[in-house]
């Protein structure tokens, strides 16, 4: 089980050099500046000595930076894409798990060239295949990467935190008269909505903008919002809800009002299209509109009232049980976190169409996810928030609620989606939450093990198996059968 980043031993000599670097410091310099002798600082930057507590915040204060900035979350990311991969069977070679992590860990730049460099490859096999298979319209040329997977990179890099949005949404709604304990948006259920109603967004639209709201003709059904810029007319589904109604109306909002630091953040990523920088601006505008209906302050302060009760919470701010997670899992903000979530929204099929996280916890890109996760078990009780204490194949324990959400399904021959929704903490911060009330939470008994993905998972004894794991060999027998598919005989050749 994971615990804090001043409670860990942190052997944090890369990240340290690299902060160095930047500054173009010496070590003699920057031991000066941390008020050390040049042989500590060296062995810091060695990993002969772990970082204390005191040091820690010493330099913090000297590079200007949050003590998380030394957690492993970006390490065992690192590390977990790394290990993917060298899963892949190009490769050729079996890598040792232990290998892989010390490279993340002592050479992080190699082990992200590493990873770009695999990424490259698939792209290329992709593309090779493709253009292998012409069909009748000649050959088919893809993009150098898919749009939406770029976005989801961009959005698992911020650890799905942006805080200038933030604090652009809270200026806006206290402007609106919103934004405090209170706000002029009640809801049924306890206490009263914090963020704008879809009236005074409205209103606001109208007589900052000039735009005029109105509802969207039957063959426009398809379109929960489109805005028409030359007329000045944003049409509204007539299916949405109060809460539905109010996000996009936020969402036309940040398009109007900040769309230079939309821009700004999405052009500020390594997006390689035109179509993945449109992608990353409509999920900023989206995360400003959840900003703006859940500002940041009145958010967390309720989040921590109601133990993260996501129903009290949607009742509380007028939104819905997936926009409240989503929400949950943005609450990285210095001086005032809270439990750090990794959300991820699925299909029966096991397709990720969201996928976010502010911990260490790290999706698998190779392969499916793992059966044994309790966010596809939600499909077999559907409306029922589940729990689970799940272990990982290194030992860390994650707890879990995952329930299903429907979209669509207005009258009986309209289309329906049907998805499942989770959140997860790292074990240590279950205890803050309503869920865990009643679970047994430090039995070993109470786990359930996962993994990332059958390729790259490590464990041997899973019946589950839907693959062979990468890096051991096949353990072919006609005289045994064995209840776990897929058996190998160990490491390598």
């Amino acid at each position: 089980m994971g615990r804090p980043v001043a409670e860990r031993k942190i052997y944090a000599h890369a990240k340290l050099r690299r902060l160095r670097r930047e500054r173009g410091l010496n070590q003699v310099e920057l031991a000066r500046l941390l008020g050390l002798s040049i042989s500590y600082l060296n062995q810091l930057e060695h990993s002969r000595r772990p970082l204390t507590a005191p040091v820690l915040v010493r330099i913090a204060e000297v590079f200007g930076v949050d003590p998380e900035f030394f957690s492993e979350a970006d390490e065992e990311r690192l590390a977990t894409d790394l290990r993917a991969a060298l899963a892949d069977e190009a490769c050729g070679t079996p890598v040792p798990t232990e290998e892989v992590a010390e490279v993340a860990r002592d050479h992080p730049e190699v082990a992200r060239a590493l990873v770009a460099l695999h990424r490259r490859y698939r792209d290329a096999a992709e593309r090779v295949a493709a253009l292998a298979s012409p069909g009748d319209a000649g050959p088919v040329v893809l993009p150098p990467a898919e749009p939406h997977d770029e976005v989801r990179d961009f959005f698992y890099a911020h650890h799905n935190h942006f805080a200038a949005l933030d604090t652009e949404a809270e200026r806006t709604a206290t402007g609106l008269g919103a934004g405090g304990a209170s706000g002029p948006r009640t809801v049924s259920g306890p206490g009263t909505a914090s963020g704008p109603s879809a009236d005074v967004l409205a209103a606001h639209l109208a007589a900052r903008h000039g735009v005029r709201v109105v509802r969207a003709a039957p063959e426009r059904l398809a379109d929960a919002r489109r805005f028409d810029a030359e007329s000045g007319l944003l049409f509204l589904s007539p299916r949405l809800s109060d809460g539905q109604r109010a996000f996009q109306l936020a969402t036309q909002l940040a398009f109007l009002e900040h769309g230079p630091l939309l821009d700004a953040l999405a052009t500020s990523a390594d997006l390689t299209s035109p179509e993945s920088v449109a992608l990353a601006r409509i999920g900023l505008a989206n995360y400003f509109a959840g900003a703006l209906l859940m500002p940041y302050t009145a958010f967390h302060a309720a989040a921590e009232e109601l133990h993260y009760d996501i129903e009290l919470l949607q009742a509380r701010f007028g939104v819905g049980f997936e926009t409240v997670c989503h929400r949950l899992s943005t609450l990285q903000r210095t001086g005032r976190r809270g439990v750090p979530f990794s959300f991820l929204r699925v299909d029966r099929a096991g397709n990720i169409s969201k996928r976010q996280s502010a911990t260490d916890f790290h999706f698998s890109r190779l392969g499916g996810t793992c059966p044994l996760w309790t966010v596809y078990e939600a499909f077999s009780a559907p409306g029922r928030v589940l729990t689970q204490v799940a272990e990982m194949p290194d030992g860390k324990r994650y707890f879990w609620i995952a329930r299903t959400v429907t979209r669509g399904g207005f009258g009986h021959h309209a289309p329906r989606a049907e998805f499942a929704v989770a959140l997860g903490c790292e074990l240590r911060h279950a205890r803050r939450l309503v869920y865990a009330e009643g679970i047994a939470l430090d039995d070993p008994r109470a786990s359930t093990p996962i993994g990332l993905g059958c390729r790259i998972c490590e464990r041997r004894d899973c019946a589950q198996r839907a693959r062979p794991p990468a890096g051991g060999r096949l353990a072919v027998d006609p005289d045994r059968r064995t209840y776990v598919p897929y058996a190998v005989v160990g490491e390598g050749g």
